[in-house]
C-alpha cells in the first residue's frame, strides 16, 4: 500500500494528525491534493486552499468532501495505484 493510501484510510478512521502527518511526506500532485482535502476535514480552509493551488487544482469549485475524496480515488486509481478499502459499516476494512 502506498502513503497515500494510508493517509486515506486514517481519514476515514477519523485519525486526522496520522493522515497529517503523512500526506506531508509525498510531494506529488496528488499528496498535495490530498493534503488539501486532510485540511478541509481539519476546517482549516485557508491551508487547504494553499494546498489545492499546489496541486494545480480550483479551490473554490470543489464539490463536497465526499464528491472529492470520490474524485481524489479515481486520480488515484487512474495513476496506477489502487484506492484504499473503505470501512464497512461495522466498522471493518472492507477489501
Amino acid at each position: 500500500m502506498n502513503t497515500l493510501q494510508d493517509v486515506l484510510l486514517h481519514l476515514r478512521a477519523g485519525r486526522w494528525t496520522e493522515a497529517h502527518n503523512l500526506v506531508q511526506y509525498d510531494s506529488s500532485p496528488l499528496g498535495a491534493w490530498l493534503h488539501g482535502i486532510v485540511h478541509i476535514v481539519e476546517g482549516d480552509l485557508e491551508d487547504a486552499e494553499y494546498w489545492y493551488g499546489q496541486a494545480g487544482r480550483h479551490f473554490r469549485s470543489r464539490g463536497t468532501l465526499d464528491e472529492e475524496l470520490a474524485r481524489f480515488e479515481a486520480a488515484l486509481l487512474q495513476s496506477g495505484a489502487a484506492p484504499a478499502a473503505a470501512p464497512s459499516k461495522a466498522g471493518a476494512v472492507v477489501r
